[in-house]
């Protein structure tokens, strides 16, 4: 048995993973041209780079942050529908739904990184996840 809600979880994933070449290919070259020599530098944490590199070359490191945030949710939400055999139709489309409008988001905030834009789509994606997650409860209770 195939559910069709595997097909966005994959897309999520491979989308986090653009995100994070993006990123790399951004922040290696802001780091270079601030003086920052990777084989002398030591652990830090995140966003220790934030007002030291343009913040044009941060914002690719914060969206691919926030994809290892809620999406974890949306991946095991995702699982709970394609196990309980409620990972089709309409279950399927919203999770498209969410996965459009987080890559929308992705690259609202590497780009331009407008804030009242941004939040509006994380409300949109996050109410979609609200309504996974509902369908989710009603397949398994």
């Amino acid at each position: 048995m195939q559910s069709e809600i595997l097909k966005p979880v994959v897309v999520l994933i491979a989308w986090s993973l653009v995100m994070w070449a993006w990123m790399i290919a951004v922040r290696l070259p802001a780091m270079k041209k601030v003086g920052i020599d990777l084989s002398k530098a030591r652990g830090g944490k995140p966003g220790v780079l934030d007002g030291v590199v343009p913040d044009e070359a941060q914002w690719p490191a914060h969206n691919y942050m926030h994809l290892m945030e809620q999406p974890t949710l949306f991946y095991a939400v995702a699982l709970v529908l394609a196990l309980t055999g409620t990972g089709n139709g309409f279950n399927a489309a919203l999770a498209w739904a969410y996965v459009g409008l987080r890559i929308v988001h992705s690259i609202v905030q590497a780009t331009f990184n407008k804030i009242s834009i941004r939040f509006a789509l994380f409300l949109l994606s996050s109410l979609v996840l609200i309504a996974l997650t509902l369908h989710a409860a009603m397949a398994v209770f």
